[in-house]
């Protein structure tokens, strides 16, 4: 589980998260949503411990981030898996050196180990006859699923999301969604994802998170979106044009699309 405590960030004079409390539960799939500018990334670099609060706390498993050494805190980042916005590849790599990249750097398998473990993560993320190809030949939603794909290299508990729909078309972010869903099962994760799309958190969250301002104004079930009371989330969500109603069913994935 992740325990969020309190905690508030500034840069400078730039105030982006104020008393901030969450508990993200260990199997659940949980968005957090807000604008632009709402503290969305920030707060999910806190979670991973790469920016430290201000003030308050982050556990991980009962460990306090904030307190951990260098060394410790190199080994809790191995619980979390994410997947960046913009995929973070090296383009210089082919497909199956790009996932390969972490299991070289961090494990101790053998270069037969990684590449059968390379290929299981590519036939996860149903893209299992690419891996000879470059990065720089994909189309942005293939390339999405290959950062998806090094992202549970290490098989991490925790995965978290960076706008992972973001610049993607709207079949192509249904394929995305329903990978979110079909990793967590099958993979038995937890996974935190930031987005301000609300067709994907009605696709693909248990609970929802919404930040506004410096500060977490609602959370709860996803299915009580529509139905709070807190006005700053229903203009939001009524802003996005969708409607719990609305989230269709996602297509199934095929090798060669997106």
């Amino acid at each position: 589980m992740i325990d969020v405590q309190n905690i508030s960030k500034s840069f400078g004079s730039l105030h982006v998260l104020d008393d901030v409390s969450l508990e993200v539960h260990d199997g659940e799939k949980l968005a957090i949503i807000g604008r632009s500018g709402s503290g969305k990334s920030v707060l999910m670099k806190h979670l991973v411990g790469l920016l430290k609060p201000d003030t308050g706390h982050v556990y991980v498993d009962g460990e306090d981030l904030c307190c951990a050494s260098y060394e410790r805190l190199r080994e809790l980042r191995k619980r979390f898996g994410v997947l960046f916005q913009g995929g973070a590849l090296f383009d210089s790599m082919s497909t199956s050196d790009n996932i390969a990249f972490p299991l070289r750097y961090f494990s101790s398998l053998s270069e037969a180990e990684v590449q059968t473990r390379v290929q299981e993560c590519l036939d996860l993320v149903r893209l299992s006859d690419i891996g000879a190809k470059n990065t720089a030949e994909l189309s942005g939603g293939m390339r999405k699923r290959v950062g998806l794909a090094r992202t549970i290299a290490l098989e991490p508990q925790y995965i978290l999301y960076d706008e992972p729909t973001s610049g993607l078309d709207p079949e192509t972010s249904n394929t995305i969604n329903d990978l979110i869903n079909h990793l967590a099962g099958e993979l038995n994760v937890t996974s935190v994802v930031i987005t301000h799309d609300m067709h994907s958190v009605l696709a693909v969250a248990d609970r929802v998170a919404f930040l506004y301002g410096q500060d977490l104004e609602w959370v709860g079930p996803v299915e009580n979106v529509h139905d709070c009371a807190n006005p700053n989330l229903n203009s939001f969500v009524k802003a996005s044009q969708y409607t719990i109603g609305a989230s269709a069913a996602s297509p199934p994935v095929s090798e060669s699309s997106a």
